[in-house]
């Protein structure tokens, strides 16, 4: 009880560190991330403006918001524990904090959360894909297809993995999807949804194996970065098809180089094989200067004699690429 009594305390704490500008700043829905650096110049991204300064913030105000987050997060922040990860006490936003000795200076990072679900008909109407982009990708999840998306930091793969899953739960609203992430951002209206969370002590790969007893209809992961990659795709290669995950990859082609990768992690025999059988469609989103994109949409249909046997769908030409 006393800890939910500090909790509005520890909020205000936080609010009065970060100031009227960014507390403001996270209530706008076109901001996408609040960038400290260690020299105390703050930056702010947002939706179709890009990266722009916003003022500055003292090393003591940043510490405090660190601290704030790490006390919310039943941690410590000092130096020997100077990395904070998770959510932020306001809004549920991805939070990235540093101390020294691992920076000159306090420095965070806000990803704030999306507060509204952007369909996939604003994806086509934006030109960030086209109408038969949207259309394989539609056909992929009602033939409950494997889809991952790649992308680079700050891509929107997340947001785009959102209006995936809406169309998912659209198409099939009687499934049970179970979602696993690390920090919350992914947001699914589905009448039956389980959301997992790892922590310090449960990580992805113990979460994977969970959620094999919690009879999924279809398995999401917030973003795979490790050997659980290879838990995942056994997953939906054993009774669990339709699932939905994100990865960092900046081409859809590399993104299956980067699960060869992953896999390494648990396996030592190599899993193109498995890598072929479980992932169905990679949807590659980028963020360019003129705003984001989807390169490609690259259906994998196999791996037979050393290769990958896949279909392009690119943006500039509406064509088959074996």
């Amino acid at each position: 009880m006393a800890q939910l009594r500090s909790h509005p305390r520890l909020v205000r704490k936080l609010q009065e560190a970060l100031g009227d500008q960014l507390c403001i700043a996270l209530d706008d829905a076109t901001v996408v991330e609040i960038m400290l650096n260690p020299d105390g110049r703050l930056f702010i991204e947002r939706l179709g403006h890009g990266v722009a300064p916003a003022g500055q913030m003292n090393a003591a105000a940043a510490e405090i918001v660190i601290g704030s987050v790490a006390h919310a997060l039943h941690s410590e922040a000092d130096e020997d524990r100077p990395i904070v990860s998770g959510e932020l006490p306001i809004g549920g936003h991805r939070f990235e904090g540093l101390l020294p000795p691992v920076v000159a200076a306090p420095a965070f990072t806000i990803r704030r959360r999306a507060s509204r679900l952007i369909p996939l008909d604003d994806y086509v109407a934006a030109k960030i894909m086209t109408e038969h982009q949207a259309c394989v990708i539609r056909n992929a999840i009602t033939s409950r297809m494997n889809i991952v998306i790649s992308g680079g930091t700050g891509s929107g793969k997340t947001t785009l993995a959102n209006a995936v899953i809406a169309e998912v739960v659209e198409s099939a609203p009687d499934d049970r999807i179970l979602i696993l992430e690390d920090t919350a951002e992914i947001q699914c209206a589905a009448e039956n949804v389980v959301a997992l969370h790892t922590s310090d002590a449960i990580d992805m790969g113990r979460l994977l194996k969970s959620t094999m007893r919690l009879r999924p209809d279809r398995i999401v992961v917030g973003e795979v970065r490790d050997g659980a990659a290879l838990t995942l795709l056994k997953a939906w290669n054993t009774g669990h098809p339709g699932g939905v995950t994100t990865i960092h990859s900046n081409t859809a082609e590399s993104a299956l180089r980067r699960l060869e990768q992953l896999t390494a992690e648990a396996s030592q025999q190599p899993m193109h094989e498995v890598i072929g059988e479980a992932v169905d469609l990679i949807v590659s989103i980028e963020r360019t200067p003129k705003g984001r994109v989807v390169r490609d949409v690259l259906h994998v249909e196999s791996f037979v004699n050393g290769h990958y046997r896949t279909e392009s769908y690119s943006p500039k030409e509406e064509r088959h690429v074996a």
